[in-house]
């Protein structure tokens, strides 16, 4: 009996209808409509630098970052092997990686490069240029992007409260990214979070119980204690979170970093990550302030309004007012 009937294929899984991998592609040059809006909305200058960029993001090995961030999703270690509160996650380096590209674009922080000029206002196409290499970051990997924004529309709320914008912003401004887990004056650069939906008040954040003692007189840019909790407290290992608590005036937001002015970890207790459909490459987590330092950006009270500026320049590129 012959083995190999001549009508029939010695292949056994053969694929005739599927289409190659989307890969090595620039998706800026490749994308008729994103380059006639850069165009249309006034930043036809940026066209080589987003060309360069969507050549690096349309590249196979960064979409195979991106595969890798989200197939090794982010780890929470509570405790070291001693038994010691240690409070940080660990991501992929995949994640790392995809992280450094962006910020060496300077998607956290390039509308505001003006600041570290003496400039005072940023030009609307720094805003557009953004926005056009953000959607390119996206596509490349969507998760990483939060920590990202959030970094980026962390700085006109820090600009509501001048000493703390002084003090952060030169760790902002940099095309840098610094993984360490250090005090930020010990790093090249730094990312900033955000902290305002608890357990009991969901979308309401007015409903928050989380309490501010004033620990210096309080005030705008003066220090408070801070306990309570966040059910999301986004981007964990930022190295500084944009909370609201409530003081003794009412609803106030905060700047809480990761580490003190004296080098010590402030108390953040990090209960666990939240199990994600999608956004699975960034970490998500519920957290617990166990008498954290945190300074007020605002008067007591004026929480809200603070904030809802990171909340609108998360969402999408604002030119400033």
């Amino acid at each position: 009996m012959n083995p190999n009937p001549p009508n029939l294929p010695l292949e056994t899984h053969s694929v005739l209808n599927q289409p190659p991998p989307l890969e090595d592609v620039n998706l800026f040059s490749s994308d008729a409509a994103l380059k006639e809006a850069i165009e249309r909305e006034g930043a036809g200058a940026a066209r080589e630098s987003l060309s360069a960029f969507g050549h690096v993001a349309g590249s196979a090995k960064a979409f195979e970052r991106g595969r890798l961030a989200n197939e090794n999703p982010p780890r929470l270690e509570t405790y070291d092997r001693y038994g010691r509160r240690r409070d940080t996650v660990a991501y992929h380096p995949a994640y790392h990686a995809l992280m450094r590209t962006s910020c060496e674009e300077g998607l956290h922080s390039s509308v505001w490069s003006h600041l570290g000029a003496g400039g005072r206002e940023p030009r609307p196409e720094a805003h557009v240029a953004r926005a056009g290499a953000f959607y390119i970051a996206a596509q490349m990997e969507a998760g990483h992007c939060c920590p990202i924004t959030m970094t980026n529309a962390a700085v006109p709320v820090l600009l509501q409260q001048p000493e703390l914008a002084a003090a952060w912003l030169p760790k902002i401004l940099p095309y840098r990214y610094d993984s360490s887990f250090a005090p930020a004056g010990e790093k090249t650069a730094v990312t900033f979070g955000m902290g305002m939906t608890e357990k009991q008040g969901g979308t309401d954040v007015r409903a928050g119980t989380t309490r501010a003692e004033p620990a210096d007189g309080g005030g705008p840019g003066g220090e408070y204690i801070l306990t309570g909790h966040k059910w999301f407290m986004s981007a964990p290992m930022s190295d500084a979170f944009l909370v609201l608590a409530q003081a003794p005036g009412g609803l106030t937001c905060f700047l809480m970093p990761r580490f003190l002015p004296d080098g010590t970890i402030n108390a953040l207790r990090f209960q666990r990550l939240k199990d994600k459909l999608g956004n699975r490459s960034n970490a998500s987590s519920e957290v617990e302030f166990h008498g954290c330092h945190a300074w007020a950006i605002g008067e007591e009270g004026r929480g809200v309004a603070t904030i809802i500026e990171m909340v609108t320049h998360s969402r999408y590129p604002t030119p400033a007012r």
